[in-house]
Formats: C-alpha cells, sequence, structure tokens
C-alpha cells in the first residue's frame, strides 16, 4: 500500500472513531439529568468510550499526516459527519432523512474531486522555527481578531476554532515527520516550540468550539468543518511545498469539488443541528400525559373549603 493508500485509509477508521466518539457523547447527554457534573460523568463507562474513541481518532489522525499531505488528509475530517449520519440514525431508531443522504452524496463527490488533485506524496518538508513561530503569531493575530465583540459571535468563534484546529493539524505534521525522520535531535528548541503551539492550539480551538456552539451546532459547525482544512491547506501550500496533481488545470475540479463539499457539510450540519433541537425539545417539554387540566368538584370538607378534583389522567392541585 503506498503513502497516498495508506493516509486515506487511517483517514477513514479516524472518521468513524470521531464520529462513534461524537454519537457516544450525544447519548449521554440525554440520558443525563440537566446540570450534571463532570464528576459524575466521570464514574460512567460511556464517558470514557467516548474518550478512548477521540484518542483513537487523534492518533489515526496523526498516522494520516505522517503518510499523507494535509491537502489531502484535512478535507477527509468532513467524512466524520458523513459517517455519524448512519450511526446518529440508528442510535435514534430513525431512518436517515432526505437532507442527510443530499449532504452525505454532495460530500462524498466533493471529496472525491479533491483527492483526485490532492498531492500524493508522503510529506518530507517541515516548518523551521522561524516559521512555526510566524504561523504562531499570525494565527493568533486572527483569533484575536474574531473574538472581538460584535456581531454573529458564533461564526466568528466557529472560524476561529477552526483555523486554531487547522493550524495545530499542520504543527503536529512537522512533530510527526521530524521526530520519525531522525533528521535531527529530537529535543530541539525548534521541537519543543513547535509541541507548545499544538498544545495550545488544540485546547484553544476546543474551548473556542465550545463558545461557538452556545448559540445552536448546525451553521457553527459547518464553518468549524471547513475552515479547518483551509487553514491546513494554507500553509501547506504556501510553506510546505505542496502542489496539486495536474497542475493549474486540476484547479477546476478542485474548485468545483471545494463547492460540492462545502454545499454537502452545510447540509449535514443544518440537518444535525435540527435533530439535536428536537431532541432537545423532546427532553425539555411535559410528556402527553402529564396533563394539568383540572375540573371543579363540589365540596366535600367539613369546612366547606372549595376541592379541585382531577379528571382522569388530570393532577390533583387542592383539597385533602
Amino acid at each position: 500500500m503506498n503513502a497516498t493508500l495508506t493516509a486515506v485509509a487511517l483517514s477513514l477508521v479516524s472518521a468513524v472513531a470521531y464520529a462513534s466518539a461524537a454519537v457516544a457523547q450525544a447519548r449521554l447527554a440525554g440520558r443525563s439529568e440537566p446540570g450534571a457534573g463532570v464528576f459524575r460523568m466521570l464514574g460512567r463507562a460511556a464517558w470514557w468510550s467516548a474518550v478512548a474513541l477521540n484518542a483513537g481518532g487523534a492518533l489515526l489522525h496523526v498516522a494520516a499526516l505522517k503518510y499523507g499531505p494535509l491537502t489531502l488528509v484535512q478535507p477527509l475530517g468532513a467524512l466524520t459527519l458523513v459517517a455519524a449520519v448512519p450511526l446518529g440514525a440508528r442510535a435514534a431508531g430513525r431512518r436517515v432523512t432526505g437532507t442527510e443522504w443530499h449532504g452525505t452524496i454532495l460530500t462524498l463527490l466533493g471529496l472525491g474531486a479533491l483527492l483526485l488533485t490532492a498531492g500524493g506524496t508522503a510529506p518530507h518538508e517541515t516548518l523551521s522555527l522561524g516559521e512555526a513561530l510566524a504561523v504562531g503569531a499570525a494565527t493568533m493575530a486572527v483569533v484575536a481578531g474574531l473574538s472581538r465583540p460584535g456581531t454573529r459571535p458564533g461564526l466568528r468563534h466557529a472560524a476561529a476554532s477552526g483555523i486554531t484546529s487547522g493550524v495545530a493539524s499542520a504543527l503536529t505534521q512537522t512533530l510527526t515527520v521530524a521526530a520519525t525522520d531522525h533528521t535531527g535531535p529530537l529535543f530541539s528548541w525548534r521541537l519543543v516550540t513547535v509541541a507548545l503551539l499544538v498544545s495550545a492550539f488544540a485546547m484553544g480551538g476546543l474551548l473556542l468550539a465550545q463558545t461557538a456552539y452556545q448559540g445552536g451546532l448546525g451553521a457553527p459547525l459547518a464553518v468549524v468543518t471547513l475552515a479547518n482544512p483551509i487553514a491546513a491547506a494554507v500553509i501547506g501550500l504556501a510553506l510546505l511545498g505542496e502542489r496539486l496533481q495536474g497542475g493549474t488545470i486540476a484547479l477546476i475540479p478542485a474548485l468545483l469539488g471545494s463547492a460540492a463539499a462545502v454545499r454537502g457539510v452545510i447540509l449535514l450540519s443544518r440537518a444535525q443541528g435540527e435533530t439535536m433541537s428536537l431532541a432537545d425539545r423532546a427532553r425539555t417539554e411535559p410528556a402527553p400525559s402529564a396533563q394539568s387540566r383540572v375540573v371543579i368538584g363540589s365540596p366535600r370538607t367539613r369546612d366547606d373549603r372549595l376541592v379541585l378534583s382531577p379528571e382522569p389522567g388530570g393532577t390533583r392541585v387542592g383539597g385533602p
């Protein structure tokens, strides 16, 4: 198996692991009481299963970055949404909706077009210390600009989350390639600095995503999913010598594939947001049998107080 197929296979398994973790976390949230603390989650096996799946997905993603360029590996992260569609529908005991099928097909077609144009060689170039610091400084400046108070904070925080996560993946590739190719000392100032930047941007991406999702999941999730590969691809093309196969003419299928994938991701994110909204509504609305209708009954007490007697299935609100 060549490097490209290895990267694609690892990315596919990584996406399934991430999607399984997301479904497990969603089911756990649905079974948990509102306001349940983190320590209560730590005592549940489902929580640790989700943690293990997320960790496995992250390790597989790092391995994929060793064998494939950023322009190939990062767009495949959108497959997490695709894999989550049948897994989530199965867990919820429902059928996949037409919108979800439409988004899945468009996403797969778009990613297929991108796979045909992405560079196929294993990465060899890495960021120098100066380039890593410049990327880190530019990313922090962009995030600071997007985090300023203003309109649409959810979308701006989502864009900042996607950018920081994409930069973290680009820096992770430098760390992985440099550590496995044995081209220099393992504990150099460059690798230590890159490792610190990876930790900071990965954690920052998670916190920014959590903030972005407070106003809803659909649109912010789409922005996060799309901003991530764009940020990583910019670094790969500008600093790591990655190129599209086929030269300039390859831009046409790449742009068409990107447009199809963008549309597919937006549809999937919208469908997922609507599904979660319905689930939240089902958890918060009272059950149909818990009626509150009352009927004024005849007085039955010794001091002639008014007694409210419920209908069958109703709720008694007065009297002994």
